[in-house]
């Protein structure tokens, strides 16, 4: 996922989107939904953003569409996700070199397992060369100094209608996550860096209307090259969610969010159509 190497030169912080999201809320929803299905099913759709924003920060700087498939049964659900870009963007280095990023390309990997109010998941995230996505992307280099794929282990809890809080914690355990080099940069360590995200929500659910309402609140304890140079809140918002007839028999979830990230200073307002 996610080569989401926030650079720290000096006092300077640079983002490179190089990655990523995951996903792992919206995969997290989708696992919570099924939850009740105990049959075997296979699923696909796809998720049209405003923008990809995820735990607080922006990949790519354009609207996305992100496609899912994936197959369920009695807890278990292994899939695939991916973004992409509709848009290239670029990021500026040092205050004065801007590079080309080509357009954001992320396809992430899953497996979970439910049982009652917990879901066991591990992500492998991998994000393709955004300038030539038919070259470079060495998707199949597993050696942890030098492979693109990052590795990470997320337990939630979902307290079900009557008690609708959700609570997750996850950590990268392989891969694209090193820790600080000689000159304090995150990122180009030699070593794991385990970066660490925490996350609280709570869903509101008004039924007369088909409206729901969650408010989230995410947070690291560590810097990491993924989230910032240091530990705190990064990601507080509210979701509203709310389904769209079309037919008698057919309707789509639209959804706005308003997201804010403390660290980085940043606000985003995001709206998405889902199929």
């Amino acid at each position: 996922m996610k080569k989401r190497i926030i650079i720290l030169i000096t006092s300077t912080i640079f983002l490179w989107q190089v990655p990523v999201h995951a996903q792992e809320e919206k995969v997290l929803e989708e696992v919570l939904k099924l939850e009740e299905e105990r049959g075997p099913t296979l699923n696909f759709g796809a998720d049209i953003m405003s923008r990809y924003i995820w735990r607080g920060y922006d990949l790519g700087n354009s609207p996305a569409i992100q496609p899912n498939i994936y197959f369920s049964w009695e807890g278990l659900n292994i899939g695939a996700w991916g973004s992409y870009a509709f848009a290239g963007h670029s990021i500026m280095v040092d205050d004065t070199t801007l590079l080309d990023m080509g357009n954001y390309s992320e396809v992430d990997l899953y497996i979970s397992y439910t049982y009652k109010w917990f879901t066991l998941m591990f992500f492998d995230y991998f994000t393709l060369n955004g300038l030539n996505p038919n070259d470079g992307n060495r998707y199949f280099d597993y050696n942890n100094n030098t492979t693109g794929h990052a590795f990470e282990v997320s337990l939630a809890f979902e307290g079900g209608e009557k008690f609708p809080l959700i609570l997750s914690a996850s950590t990268v355990v392989y891969g694209d996550d090193k820790n600080q080099d000689s000159t304090g940069v995150y990122g180009y360590g030699d070593k794991n860096n385990f970066s660490t995200y925490f996350e609280a929500a709570y869903r509101f659910q008004f039924k007369k209307i088909e409206l729901e309402l969650k408010p989230f609140i995410g947070g690291t304890p560590i810097g990491s090259s993924w989230y910032g140079p240091y530990g705190g809140i990064i990601n507080v918002g509210l979701t509203a969610t709310k389904e769209i007839p079309v037919t008698e028999k057919y309707s789509f979830p639209v959804q706005a969010s308003l997201i804010t990230n403390p660290q980085a200073q940043s606000i985003f307002l995001v709206f998405g159509i889902s199929f």
